[in-house]
């Protein structure tokens, strides 16, 4: 019998089901009123499939999930169409989509990322002594994967896994200088919003200091980010030529003075690039 037609067979009695379905005291207490049952109750879904059990029919799912029949089709119809379950015509089964290995290899690439980034940020921070981070985009900001203080009394701290607007970091500025013009124009019109006094939120002139990026090979920013300090970065690449994280340094203004800014740019571009290569990409350094 078809998932549909068990569907409307249930159709009559599936929220009385529903409603009478028993439920764990404990488990309630913790999840607490805050969490949305339909959510939860599609995170399980996802969960019940497993190596040894690739497709599963819709009673088994109801069975599993003490819900009705009912709700686990209109669950699993609205992940079908969002592309993180299929269907399979000849059973009715469901198995996980492909939409799921989408963002399981997004997670992958950053894992990959931090590990093969982790000694050569320790070598540059040995280099420099000063902070230095490891970003990767999203949307119109970045999220800092992996962060390493300076030891010297005054420094840039960011937490791990804080976000930050791209459009005024020098990690944002080092990816947003290679990426496509669409995701530009998407990060302007999120908004430029000034994070200090001295933050640039002119369109054109961020544009200008993309073209400058590219030209150099590292980004800079002066206390757009954080009042006090100069930070620089450089893109890293993957094994298909896709930037997809940078590597900076950040400092106070009165230690990254232009002339530590150009004996540490060239250690930074080499540090993108050394992870770049750990990463797959072939390209010729660019110092």
């Amino acid at each position: 019998m078809s998932a549909a037609r068990e569907s409307g067979q249930e159709l009559a009695t599936a929220e009385t089901a529903g409603a009478q379905a028993p439920l764990d005291p404990v488990r309630a207490e913790r999840n607490g009123p805050q969490r949305l049952s339909s959510v939860a109750t599609a995170v399980r879904l996802l969960k019940t499939f497993s190596e040894g059990e690739a497709e599963i029919g819709v009673t088994t799912l109801s069975k599993r999930l003490g819900v009705a029949k009912s709700t686990v089709y209109r669950l699993a119809s609205t992940l079908v169409a969002e592309g993180m379950l299929e269907q399979n015509r000849e059973n009715d089964k469901y198995r996980l989509g492909l939409a799921l290995f989408g963002l399981g290899a997004l997670v992958r690439q950053r894992m990959n990322v931090s590990t093969e980034a982790r000694p050569h940020i320790f070598a540059l921070r040995e280099a420099t002594n000063e902070t230095v981070h490891l970003a990767v985009p999203e949307g119109a900001q970045i999220i800092y994967v992996y962060d390493l203080e300076s030891t010297q009394a005054i420094r840039q701290r960011a937490n791990l896994g804080e976000r930050k607007p791209a459009f005024c970091s020098a990690e944002g500025r080092a990816m947003l200088a290679f990426a496509d013009s669409q995701t530009v124009d998407l990060v302007i019109a999120a908004g430029l919003v000034a994070r200090t006094p001295r933050t640039d939120v002119n369109p054109r002139n961020l544009v200008r200091a993309l073209e400058q990026v590219r030209a150099q090979g590292y980004a800079m920013e002066d206390e757009q980010s954080e009042m006090g300090m100069r930070s620089l970065a450089a893109p890293i690449r993957d094994s298909e030529g896709r930037v997809v994280a940078a590597v900076g340094i950040a400092g106070p203004m009165q230690r990254l003075s232009d002339e530590a800014i150009a004996r540490f740019a060239p250690l930074v571009v080499n540090t993108a690039n050394v992870i770049s290569a750990r990463l797959g990409f072939r390209s010729p350094a660019a110092f």
